[in-house]
């Protein structure tokens, strides 16, 4: 396998796509009480929604396997890369349902109302509350370091890095099935 799935292709642009709308739809502060944004929320349990299908697709063996095997230390980085990114996917969206559920705001999902996490509180909704706002724009600059630097594997080293996550690109060989 040269390239992952068309699921797997989709889920990943699906979730870079939610996680700059909720980027955009955050709203902090006093305003996240009076006015919390129900787009964010959505789009934010969406994002936890769709890190289950990538980690067992990936605990499963979907991801290709690289053709050129790159050195030692660049293998693991781009495994530490993807672990933290995997960590932020998961801790953003559960940081995020626990600040709302502190702020006393009621957090729902596509119609289906969820348990609160926490009690809430009068104050600030605490530390968890200020590393999610924090978390929200390093995953923004992880995202963008991701893409730079398959763009780099793309272009300086040649290994067709962009292909294996090409939505436009069919899995299918050249001349069609056989």
């Amino acid at each position: 396998m040269r390239r992952y799935t068309q699921i797997t292709i989709a889920i990943h642009w699906l979730t870079a796509v939610l996680v700059v709308i909720a980027w955009f739809t955050a709203v902090g502060g006093r305003h996240a009480r009076t006015d919390p944004s129900y787009v964010h929320f959505t789009v934010g349990l969406a994002v936890l929604l769709l890190v289950v299908p990538r980690l067992l697709a990936r605990w499963l063996g979907a991801a290709p396997r690289v053709e050129d095997p790159q050195s030692r230390w660049m293998d693991l980085a781009a495994r530490a890369g993807h672990t933290l990114l995997y960590l932020f996917l998961i801790a953003l969206p559960l940081s995020g349902w626990y600040a709302a559920s502190r702020l006393g705001v009621p957090v729902s999902f596509l119609g289906l109302d969820l348990p609160a996490l926490a009690a809430p509180v009068q104050g600030a909704p605490g530390l968890i509350a200020d590393l999610h706002e924090t978390g929200g724009t390093l995953i923004l600059w992880l995202a963008g370091a991701h893409a730079l630097i398959a763009i780099w594997h793309q272009f300086v080293m040649k290994d067709g890095t962009l292909e294996r996550m090409n939505p436009l690109v069919s899995n299918e060989p050249a001349g069609g099935r056989e």
